[in-house]
């Protein structure tokens, strides 16, 4: 089984990769290659920000490897909170604090469509690949689910059952999500090269 990493240590988003990239590969977070340093993410754009760390990763442990951000881009609050998703209450990464801003600022606003987008950033042998996935969907007023993570309680995809992404099984939301769409190119891609 092939290795690869995935620059991150976020156990939601390591776990959905490791379901959607089955046994074919093993697949490292940061915590396995000994990285605990907060890797930054200062770029302007969600594309920026994965090739950052896919870079760092690269540069100070030899790894190839992949990375990702994503952005939930809301068009009444014209494309917020975006790159800046994960710390949109704070730099705590606070996801109820993040969704409870969302919900404020958006009290009252009857447009609410937004749309979620993933960048992963692939750099092996030497070279950089982009895969990309977006969903399109809406935000609800209030949370709905318990499941997933981050925005998933009240974002509703424009396909599917009338769920929110918390309110799905993984295996229904990997097949439709942002993510879900970038990590089959991504997958895709690795698997023509073996």
């Amino acid at each position: 089984m092939k290795k690869i990493v995935f620059a991150t240590n976020n156990a939601h988003k390591l776990q959905e990769l490791r379901q959607m990239l089955g046994d074919r590969y093993e697949v490292l977070c940061l915590t396995d290659i000994g990285c605990h340093e907060d890797i930054p993410e200062t770029a302007d754009t969600i594309e920026g920000n994965a090739r950052m760390k896919a870079e760092y990763v690269k540069e100070h442990y030899g790894y190839d490897c992949f990375s990702d951000d994503t952005g939930l881009e809301i068009d009444a609050l014209g494309g917020e909170p975006g790159v800046y998703s994960a710390r949109y209450a704070g730099p705590g990464h606070d996801s109820e604090a993040n969704i409870d801003k969302v919900l404020k600022k958006l009290d009252g606003v009857k447009e609410r469509t937004a749309r979620f987008r993933t960048a992963i950033v692939l750099l092996q042998g030497g070279e950089m690949h982009l895969f990309e996935g977006q969903v399109e969907g809406v935000i609800l007023t209030e949370r709905h689910g318990t499941g997933g993570f981050g925005y998933d309680s009240i974002f509703q995809p424009i396909e599917g059952d009338g769920s929110t992404f918390a309110q799905m099984s993984p295996e229904q939301k990997n097949s439709i999500s942002h993510r879900g769409r970038a990590v089959a190119r991504l997958v895709a891609f690795l698997n023509d090269q073996q």
